[in-house]
């Protein structure tokens, strides 16, 4: 499918602890910041000229401290699993708050959300609970000829199951 045909959301991680007013301010400024950083391109155009959904979720704790690899808020393991992934991200930090990471949104097409017209994988389980390799790879290259691609939607699919709306 032509990328100017997709539908998108915004999807974002904010902490649990802040306010649902201010979950929804910190969220607002890393979108400012995402297309800042990614405005130029044809997934985003797309999303602010036609869908503008935004898809706000919990993202728990936020620490950017380290200290023997303790202490790292699960806001920022998030980022670093998106970073991993390459997930276009971009991210708030807010001044007010100790320059604490305060948002992080990605958009997200709709091979990720629309479980509809891209089911998940229907196939043969074993009973370690891995999937049958050949039929697996078959459903998840009907998201893209592009392997890469393709793993990179079925990890975001997996991932955002993990969330709730904040």
């Amino acid at each position: 499918m032509n990328i100017n045909k997709r539908t998108y959301r915004m999807y974002g991680l904010v902490p649990f602890n802040l306010s649902p007013i201010q979950q929804g301010i910190q969220f607002g400024h890393a979108v400012v910041e995402y297309g800042l950083k990614w405005g130029g391109t044809m997934p985003y155009k797309n999303w602010a000229e036609k869908d503008k959904t935004f898809i706000i979720l919990n993202g728990g704790t936020t620490n950017h401290r380290r200290f023997n690899g303790k202490y790292v808020g699960t806001l920022n393991q998030h980022m670093q699993a998106l970073n991993e992934n390459s997930i276009w991200a971009a991210t708030f930090y807010e001044p007010d708050l100790g320059d604490c990471l305060t948002a992080l949104v990605f958009l997200v097409d709709d091979r990720v959300f629309d479980c509809v017209n891209w089911p998940d994988y229907p196939g043969t389980f074993y009973t370690d609970g891995t999937p049958d390799e050949t039929e697996y790879q078959e459903w998840k290259m009907k998201f893209d000829d592009n392997e890469k691609v393709a793993d990179n939607i079925v990890w975001l699919r997996t991932w955002l199951k993990n969330f709730k709306l904040a």
